[in-house]
């Protein structure tokens, strides 16, 4: 084991100010921040392209987001970011019918009807949130929101005792946002969803799955990496997968690649919640870090992309979690199909790419539709995700998430899943790099150490 070793003594063909693990959205916002403020920045990302959970690309004849996908005024990070760079937001097609269960047997309405039934249910479900969580940019404050996160979103939605209409609806709902089966996830990550919209579940709902950019992720994150290489001291690697990390009082040496390895006095590591404890880092990272890793998020449900022949009406419909497809709705509506986007609680029941698979889950609402064509991405299964978008288990919030945001010496660590805010979204990872680009930033200048290229 290496410690206590000066940077002199190391050895290694290059050196650097800042090694960024990552080029998703936190990795890309770290760079372009350390570059901006003169620290020379590395960043290694294992995949053949940026973005990390946000991936825009050419599927079924669209533009498609893969991963993450939409963003909101509420969310003040994300959206500033969109108007620094000048980037167009729109939104999907307007539903015109919805469809929704009760039992076994398919009810139609309005978006309107739906809405109304599940309102009883999320009122009394989140009529405390702002007593539980008064400021969701500290979201720590009440100490005694150990309390709630003791509970899963299922066990509060069963103190309801809802109708099977309603409560099929309500679950399937929170199957949307959460993307994870219900009796998994804290309730807890409800009242963070929420509180950030100040109470308001409407407007929650709206925030986090209606508005997206024209342009697509693809937009952002290219116009993020361009802004950090163009202070000529940011350089994006692909193909550059992190093999391990060693680190001491005075830096670190990063070996990647192929054989490579770079010297940085400090490092930023962007992997989500359950990749920390796969990651050979020495010395081990604290226990704090790696018990929530051990213990995995509670999400990891299917995204499915499905074009279907046209011309149709725009749509919304919901199942219940029991269903391997419990949301599907229309997001693109050309003349002759449409293409629509689906959730599903868990990415084991439902494989996205089989065809015959996902035309057999809109069976439940639907035997109109022919299904042309299928897509979308195994995030449980990617080696460099491991998850969809963060959603805890109960107890993983109140007891780790400090410690998940602290920094371990001179190893920092920016990710969506470390954020107060809106944690798990594009808002969130874009929070999180600025504030550990600041800390880093701090951290050098208490030292007395200057950046070293320029």
């Amino acid at each position: 084991m290496q410690t206590e070793r000066t940077r002199q003594e190391r050895t290694g063909p290059e050196q650097t100010d800042v090694v960024v693990v990552g080029a998703g959205v936190a990795g890309l916002i770290a760079a372009r921040e350390l570059a901006r403020h003169g620290l020379r920045t590395v960043v290694l990302e294992a995949r053949d392209r940026i973005g990390g959970r946000t991936w825009t690309d050419h599927r079924l004849g669209r533009e498609l987001e893969i991963g993450g996908t939409w963003l909101h005024w509420t969310q003040p990070h994300a959206w500033a970011e969109a108007h620094r760079y000048g980037l167009e937001v729109t939104r999907g097609p307007r539903s015109e019918e919805t469809y929704w269960l009760a039992g076994d047997e398919v009810r139609r309405g309005t978006l309107d009807d739906f809405m109304a039934l599940i309102a009883p249910g999320m009122t009394r479900l989140l009529a405390d949130t702002m007593r539980w969580i008064p400021r969701p940019d500290d979201p720590l404050r009440n100490a005694g929101l150990a309390e709630a996160d003791r509970h899963t979103i299922q066990e509060k939605l069963d103190e309801l005792k809802l109708s099977e209409a309603e409560r099929n609806a309500n679950e399937a709902a929170w199957v949307g946002h959460f993307n994870a089966p219900l009796d998994q996830c804290s309730y807890v990550s409800a009242l963070r969803w929420t509180a950030a919209t100040a109470g308001s579940w409407h407007l929650m709902h709206e925030a986090s799955a209606i508005f997206r950019l024209t342009g697509g992720t693809r937009a952002l994150v290219e116009a993020v990496a361009a802004d950090a290489r163009g202070t000529g001291r940011a350089d994006i690697r692909l193909n550059a997968p992190v093999r391990s990390v060693t680190h001491d009082a005075d830096g670190a040496t990063v070996a990647y690649g192929e054989g490579r390895r770079i010297d940085a006095r400090r490092v930023v590591v962007t992997l989500g919640q359950n990749l920390l404890d796969g990651f050979d880092i020495s010395p081990a990272l604290p226990e704090a870090k790696l018990i929530p890793a051990r213990e995995k998020t509670a999400s990891r449900g299917a995204k499915a992309w499905i074009r279907v022949r046209g011309p149709i009406r725009p749509f919304f419909a919901y199942s219940s979690q029991r269903h391997p497809l419990s949301v599907v709705r229309t997001e693109y509506v050309g003349e002759d199909d449409a293409v629509l986007v689906a959730f599903g609680p868990d990415s084991a029941r439902i494989d996205v790419t089989d065809r015959d698979a996902v035309d057999a889950a809109l069976r439940v609402w639907r035997d109109d539709l022919e299904v042309l064509d299928v897509t979308g991405h195994d995030w449980m299964a990617d080696p460099y995700a491991a998850e969809t978008w963060l959603i805890q288990r109960p107890g993983q919030f109140t007891r780790h998430h400090r410690a998940l945001q602290a920094a371990t010496g001179v190893l920092h660590f920016a990710s969506s899943d470390h954020a107060d805010l809106w944690a798990g979204f594009i808002d969130g990872a874009v929070e999180s790099a600025v504030r550990v680009a600041r800390q880093v930033r701090e951290s050098l200048t208490n030292h007395g150490e200057a950046p070293t290229l320029t």
